[in-house]
């Protein structure tokens, strides 16, 4: 939480403090308003995760379409990301029962995940299929993928893969985690398998 805060900071006080061409305070506008969205992406987290363990959050559960509401999330992706390329196949009317905004709180994570351990000129992709009796999401990345003795526990807990000293990427620990508690709330599985030839698949299967 405090170096999205420190780098909006700093970018600002630099702001403050110089008198910089157009061009470079754009650039240090967007990086600060990247940061904000950013923590606000991981207070999210945090509170949805704390107030899912202690009960005290009330899921919604109307019928809703999940196609429109991967839409809505890739478009956001596409637009905080322009420098990333998204494929998506979405079967329309893909209509499910539950919680729009954990479902959203899912698919970002699972998406977020996807920019963070892959480079930026992979591909990140969005798969939505239904039949009579399953949904299947499907978030593919072409990162370095992830070790099989590790499939398993990255859905724990603050676990994140690797260790302190050879760890390279920032985050809580939560967002996998988090995607399962609202799987398992909402009758899906979710799993993790390798993407040929390189990356990962993470797939939530909701049951009808």
């Amino acid at each position: 939480l405090k170096t999205p805060i420190s780098v909006a900071r700093l970018n600002l006080e630099t702001l403050q403090k110089y008198n910089l061409d157009p061009e470079k305070q754009k650039k240090l506008i967007r990086s600060a308003l990247d940061e904000t969205t950013r923590l606000n992406f991981l207070t999210n987290n945090i509170l949805i995760a704390s107030q899912l363990e202690g009960g005290r959050y009330t899921s919604a559960n109307e019928e809703f379409d999940l196609s429109d509401l991967l839409k809505d999330c890739l478009q956001d992706f596409r637009s905080r990301f322009p420098e990333r390329v998204f494929k998506d196949e979405i079967e329309p009317g893909a209509d499910i029962k539950g919680d729009p905004l954990l479902l959203q709180i899912l698919i970002n994570n699972l998406l977020e995940n996807a920019i963070k351990y892959s480079s930026k000129d992979t591909l990140v992709t969005a798969v939505l299929k239904k039949d009579k009796t399953r949904t299947a999401l499907r978030i593919m990345d072409e990162g370095p993928g992830i070790p099989d003795e590790e499939k398993k526990k990255i859905f724990t807990r603050f676990y994140r893969i690797g260790n302190e000293a050879t760890r390279k990427k920032q985050g809580t620990g939560l967002g996998l985690y988090l995607c399962r508690i609202i799987a398992h709330g909402h009758n899906a599985d979710i799993s993790v398998t390798n993407n040929d030839p390189a990356g990962s698949i993470f797939t939530v299967v909701f049951r009808v």
